[in-house]
């Protein structure tokens, strides 16, 4: 796992909009996994830049998503597909025709999340998939004591999750109580994870999941097995890094030509 400590969430954007362009570059019609909440925006900012300034071609470019709500129809501003296709697909330039995605209203929802590993298998597997971290430790929605071997399934918010994406709606009553949810298995078949953490309520999270044991309590990390994973974070979620200025030297003196 490499650790990178940047000084705010624009440069972290800059820099994980920059490993997506190179992937694309080398892979024109690579399948971005992307994430929603406020966290990955500076990194859509930032790739949508590059492709007003010429700087990246994303015409043959595919983008899936993490997860969504049960029960939300397709066209609710606040579904995951209206977020992505808002957030991502549009500024992008791309259409419909380039997104994957799981159905939450499905009559049938276990069937509908093996579809879903199914399409991501036959679509070539994600190349990089883009992750935030839960302050409780979870990524995508698998919540705490979730199992480390886990494919898309159903989960059920904890509370606190609720409460946590209650600013996305009119109250925490209004949040949805189920998810359909990439699992932790099907994360970690990406070629590339990548964990983007920003702000102190980030940092006890954080540094349970780089530092602290393998533990299903903290699902984010099982990112500690994947052979190449990266985390991203700016100062104030690196706080409780013990190591900090080991991933600061160590990324310093990477040469250029890795990348992240």
């Amino acid at each position: 796992m490499e650790v990178v400590i940047v000084p705010d969430a624009d440069a972290a954007g800059e820099l994980i909009a920059g490993a997506m362009a190179g992937l694309l570059a080398r892979r024109p019609d690579a399948l971005l996994g992307v994430a929603t909440g406020s966290t990955p925006l500076p990194v859509y900012r930032a790739l949508a830049a590059r492709v007003r300034a010429g700087g990246v071609d994303v015409s043959r470019a595919r983008v899936c998503q993490l997860d969504e709500y049960v029960g939300l129809p397709a066209g609710h501003p606040e579904s995951y597909r209206s977020t992505v296709l808002r957030e991502v697909v549009a500024p992008l330039g791309l259409t419909e025709e380039s997104f994957l995605g799981p159905d939450g209203e499905a009559d049938d929802l276990p069937a509908a999340c093996a579809d879903y590993d199914r399409a991501l298998a036959e679509a070539g597997g994600v190349d990089l998939q883009l992750l935030g971290i839960g302050s409780d430790g979870h990524i995508g929605f698998n919540e705490p004591c979730s199992s480390l071997a886990s494919r898309t399934r159903i989960k059920t918010l904890t509370r606190r999750t609720r409460e946590d994406n209650s600013r996305f709606f009119g109250s925490v009553d209004e949040v949805p109580q189920h998810v359909i949810t990439q699992g932790i298995g099907t994360i970690l078949d990406a070629r590339h994870v990548v964990l983007l953490a920003t702000g102190a309520g980030k940092a006890e999270a954080v540094a349970l999941a780089v530092e602290g044991p393998l533990a299903a309590s903290v699902p984010a990390s099982a990112l500690q097995l994947h052979p190449h994973a990266t985390v991203v974070v700016d100062e104030a979620a690196a706080a409780g890094l013990a190591r900090a200025d080991y991933f600061r030297d160590t990324y310093a003196a990477k040469p250029k030509w890795q990348g992240l």
